[in-house]
């Protein structure tokens, strides 16, 4: 569970977002102005991360404040799941990311996969949504939502990407450091029990 202050932080942030966007009195729109200096405030007073870096991360968006979304893909070949090293962090994680404005939750996965395996995939069953909050991952400035797809390798060959270093098949008592800030580790194991049980109901927070 994440932390209290960052919790309210993120609130007053999305309050101050909507009021930005919706507030035409003046004096309502310097409130509001206050309130987002004090969401960027709470933040950096727990982290240390430079206000001016966190108003481009955090507190640089418009319009009314929603989750982000992020896409990950889920395939086994045999009894083996295909996960990719994070150039960011060296550590592995499903293929994945952020979701592109513009394609569909399915078209974004199959877009990452390709851009981060080398694999054409074909997108299928929507395994699971989950809210980054409830997980065990680093604190995040974003609230998130995590969706989880079955997909199935229809073409291409390995082939690491800009943001991957490697590409490859685990079982589920090999599995490599995992980049936590993407995928925990009983995120990636629950895949495996959608694998010996396909229907099984999606997993949801």
């Amino acid at each position: 569970m994440e932390p209290k202050w960052l919790e309210w932080a993120k609130r007053i942030q999305a309050i101050s977002q909507a009021g930005l966007e919706y507030s035409r009195d003046v004096y309502d729109l310097e409130r509001f102005e206050m309130l987002r200096a004090l969401s960027l405030e709470i933040v950096h007073e727990h982290t240390g991360v430079g206000t001016e870096r966190l108003r481009d991360l955090f507190a640089g968006e418009t319009g009314y404040a929603t989750p982000k979304v992020d896409v990950r893909g889920v395939i086994f070949r045999d009894e083996r799941i295909l996960l990719v090293r994070e150039r960011l962090d060296g550590a592995w994680s499903l293929p994945g990311g952020w979701a592109d404005i513009g394609l569909s939750a399915k078209e974004n996965v199959v877009k990452e996969i390709r851009e981060e395996t080398g694999y054409e995939a074909e997108a299928g069953r929507l395994l699971a949504v989950l809210d980054k909050k409830f997980h065990d991952h680093p604190v995040s400035p974003f609230h998130v939502y995590k969706m989880f797809f079955r997909c199935e390798i229809m073409g291409g060959e390995a082939a690491a990407g800009l943001e991957t270093s490697e590409v490859g098949f685990f079982g589920e008592n090999e599995l490599p450091p995992l980049s936590v800030e993407r995928n925990t580790e009983k995120q990636v194991r629950r895949m495996f029990d959608f694998r010996r049980t396909p229907d099984l109901p999606a997993w949801t927070d």
